[in-house]
């Protein structure tokens, strides 16, 4: 039995900041001298990144006009946690309302999903978001929920590996998958190099996908398989804590060394798994972490920047947004797989993909392309499964 993702929607808060006018907010925010503000426009520009979304406007703003952080100069009394799992509680579901309805718009007929998988590190709270989608959609009480937490970026592999063992199980479940991530409600006032990397990076946005025992007339995504590994030399270069003020990043500098050190070897066990070779894949979806961790990941497998352009245009277009970015990503090349389909199997029915969070954690999967062409023999398969 395979499972098939058959849809993918996406969305991002209202309020877009360009990169230099973020640095700017920060620079004010954590009164650098001349000095270190020119040091912190420098570090922004690296980074690749054009603009950021929030749910938050004040990063695009001055002090006086702020709506959620204190409007004095150093931003005391500084917003809690209390505060910030508020705020998060009343912008979560709109955006994540937003996110599966572009989803469920891709298809043609009306879907009903008979399970629900949340995912997110940014915010919790019971009865959660996943109980009021099932209200505000006007789902049956009965779906079935489950709920992902704190695992970071690479929280979006766990979401799709437990929605592909249940369609294995149950070939007419329909598993709608949604990461939500609003990272930029735990901005930190600390000066020291993790902070400063971490606000340069991180963004709010959602992404949902469905997934299903057999593809759609359009296309779909099949999911071949999945390889996970822990690297213990890196446990202390990636954490997520909460403090008394917000969730606390640590992100060094190291993390791409790390990466560069684990990341032949994963990727190789995961091909193998899968019978393929590294000349089988043409599409990658790889999770922009930043910079630096694309460019280390291409030096392992021998990619240029045109083999990575989805995750370049998702980390220029939206920064980092944890574990809803490499559903972005995917959605890049799931645009553009169904505008133009393949008319032959080729190397580009094959996509590589990988994150990375807390651990160090490196996730990782092979996502078949189906394009409309092979669809007969795809909807013949799952007609025998569900027979037998």
């Amino acid at each position: 039995m395979n499972s098939y993702i058959t849809a993918i929607g996406t969305a991002v808060p209202a309020h877009c900041t360009s990169q230099s006018d973020i640095a700017h907010f920060m620079s004010q925010a954590l009164q650098l001298d001349e000095r270190d503000q020119r040091k912190l426009q420098v570090l922004y520009r690296q980074t690749r990144i054009a603009q950021r979304h929030s749910v938050l406007p004040d990063f695009g703003r001055k002090v006086g006009d702020f709506s959620f952080f204190p409007n004095t100069p150093d931003l005391e009394p500084f917003p809690t946690v209390g505060q910030r799992m508020q705020l998060y509680r009343r912008e979560a579901l709109p955006l994540a309302l937003t996110a599966i309805r572009r989803c469920l718009d891709e298809l043609k007929t009306t879907v009903e999903p008979t399970h629900l998988i949340t995912v997110s590190c940014t915010g919790m709270y019971a009865p959660g978001l996943d109980i009021e989608l099932i209200e505000a959609l006007h789902w049956p009480t009965t779906t079935h929920r489950t709920a992902i937490n704190f695992m970071g970026c690479y929280g979006a592999f766990n979401g799709l590996k437990t929605a592909d063992a249940i369609v294995r199980a149950n070939p007419e479940a329909r598993v709608l998958v949604l990461c939500l991530e609003l990272c930029t409600i735990h901005f930190q006032k600390k000066t020291d190099e993790d902070n400063l990397l971490s606000n340069a990076l991180f963004a709010d946005g959602a992404a949902a996908v469905l997934v299903e025992g057999h593809a759609r007339p359009e296309g779909a995504f099949r999911m071949r398989s999945f390889y996970c590994d822990l690297l213990p030399e890196g446990r202390d270069e990636m954490g997520w804590i909460i403090n008394d003020f917000g969730f606390e990043m640590t992100l060094t500098s190291e993390v791409p060394s790390v990466i560069q050190n684990g990341i032949g070897r994963l990727l190789s066990i995961l091909l193998e798994k899968s019978g393929l070779l590294i000349e089988d894949i043409g599409l990658y979806a790889l999770h922009p972490g930043g910079r630096k961790i694309l460019e280390v990941i291409e030096q392992q497998l021998g990619l240029s920047s045109e083999d990575n352009r989805y995750a370049y245009e998702v980390l220029q277009q939206y920064g980092n947004m944890s574990s809803a970015t490499v559903l972005f990503v995917l959605q890049k090349i799931w645009q553009e797989f169904r505008t133009t389909p393949t008319d032959s199997p080729s190397k580009t029915d094959h996509i590589l993909s990988c994150a990375f969070g807390p651990g160090l954690t490196l996730e990782s999967m092979i996502l078949d392309v189906v394009p409309a062409e092979k669809m007969r023999e795809a909807v013949e398969e799952y007609r025998v499964a569900v027979k037998n």
